[in-house]
């Protein structure tokens, strides 16, 4: 290995070294921050709804811009600035509670700043990775990130369940907010962008409509957001309403609310692993119809069962769905990162991510208003089911018929 390729592959290793630590102290506060509302404050399912959706309301907000605001600053410290918020919003937590004013208002205002500083870092990380890798590995490193994803998911919840369990909700916060520390430590250690962004001249309405048609008139990239913003929309609706149908409706302990959502992170896992043998035997354009198959009915066996079924339905219907979404967004975001000019792509990856991720916190306010009056059990069922939406997007488009994505034509201008 030359010294240059030594160099480069360090980087992605610190990168991706800085994006698993501060990952694991996540999935520990994804299942604290929730037991906090639920434990603590004694959250009502409406108020378990907002909070899940103000932890990715900054999509809808901000979420456009973010692609002119990365490629104007620099990579690496807007990735660290992120970091710092996160870490300062999550500790404020405790603060609050050992002051005695902790209130699920408090809980909100933290998802909201955790949320725009998630915006930015995470369209600055998508658009760092193509400059430290070389084009033919972006879908093993893709595929190894998502897997490292699905090891903390998988290792997180787990461990943090034990953590709440011994400690208590609010102090396991601790872990999160000095996980992001860590990793902003790291990436302060990366190198400078490599590719200049536009001048700061350029009118920030004008560069963010032309990201935003590119992708909507994309054959390939139009119907993938729209699939991610079905599966976003089922997953903000989970993520609102899993702690509380595992505490209220099956009466789990934190310990094993912890060990259930893992599950999660096993089906991500296997995904992860799967992806790159699977679509290159089926192709990737029909690679994302089956694994959007998969991922609905996933979504629909999970909350079916009662006593030990309804924790093996659980565990189940976790696993498909998890496997079959980590194929779509693998092998979708692989594409876009390979297929987009380099001058557009943190506007291509802001944009979809605006749509898509925007459908999220819709997900979990609508999730949290029905779960009132019908239930968990009932709203689980009822919003899995648009789930289906993500197969459909593909074969009501010129992606079906086609082996790959790289075989469906794209007019030369968009």
């Amino acid at each position: 290995m030359t010294r240059t390729g030594a160099r480069t592959v360090s980087v992605f290793w610190r990168w991706w070294s800085a994006g698993t630590t501060s990952g694991i102290g996540t999935a520990v506060g994804g299942v604290a921050l929730p037991l906090t509302a639920l434990a603590v404050l004694d959250a009502t399912p409406f108020e378990m709804g907002l909070i899940a959706a103000a932890r990715y309301a900054a999509w809808i907000v901000i979420g456009l811009p973010a692609g002119v605001i990365v490629q104007r600053l620099p990579l690496r410290g807007t990735q660290v600035g992120a970091d710092l918020a996160r870490a300062a919003a999550v500790a404020s937590i405790p603060l609050a509670w050992w002051a005695g004013h902790l209130t699920v208002a408090h809980l909100v205002v933290t998802a909201l700043v955790i949320s725009f500083a998630n915006v930015l870092f995470d369209v600055a990380n998508a658009t760092f990775l193509p400059e430290i890798v070389d084009r033919d590995q972006l879908q093993s490193r893709n595929s190894l990130t998502s897997g490292t994803h699905a090891a903390t998911e998988l290792g997180g919840p787990s461990v943090g369940g034990v953590i709440v369990q011994v400690l208590g909700a609010v102090p396991t916060l601790l872990v999160d907010a000095v996980s992001y520390l860590l990793s902003a430590a790291l990436l302060k250690t990366l190198p400078a962008r490599r590719t200049a962004g536009p001048g700061r001249g350029a009118p920030m309405g004008e560069m963010i409509r032309e990201g935003f048609a590119y992708v909507v008139r994309h054959p390939a990239m139009g119907p993938g957001m729209w699939a991610a913003t079905a599966v976003n929309f089922v997953c903000g609706a989970q993520l609102a309403l899993y702690p509380l149908y595992l505490v209220r409706d099956l009466h789990a302990a934190p310990g094993l609310v912890g060990v259930l959502l893992a599950a999660d992170g096993v089906g991500t896992l296997i995904g992860a692993a799967l992806t790159t043998r699977f679509t290159a035997a089926v192709g990737t354009a029909r690679g994302l119809i089956v694994s959007g198959l998969v991922a609905a009915a996933g979504a629909l066996v999970v909350p079916w069962g009662a006593g030990h079924r309804a924790y093996a339905t659980f565990v189940l219907g976790n696993l498909a769905f998890a496997a079959g979404v980590v194929v779509l967004s693998v092998t979708t975001r692989t594409y876009r990162q390979t297929a987009s000019p380099p001058e557009l792509l943190s506007r291509v990856m802001a944009t979809v991510r605006f749509v898509s991720w925007g459908a999220i916190p819709v997900g979990g306010l609508v999730a949290g208003a029905l779960a009132g009056p019908f239930g968990a059990r009932a709203t689980l069922v009822a919003l899995g089911a648009v789930t289906v939406c993500a197969p459909a997007a593909w074969l009501l488009s010129p992606v079906r018929g086609q082996r790959d994505l790289a075989d469906v034509a794209v007019p030369a201008r968009i």
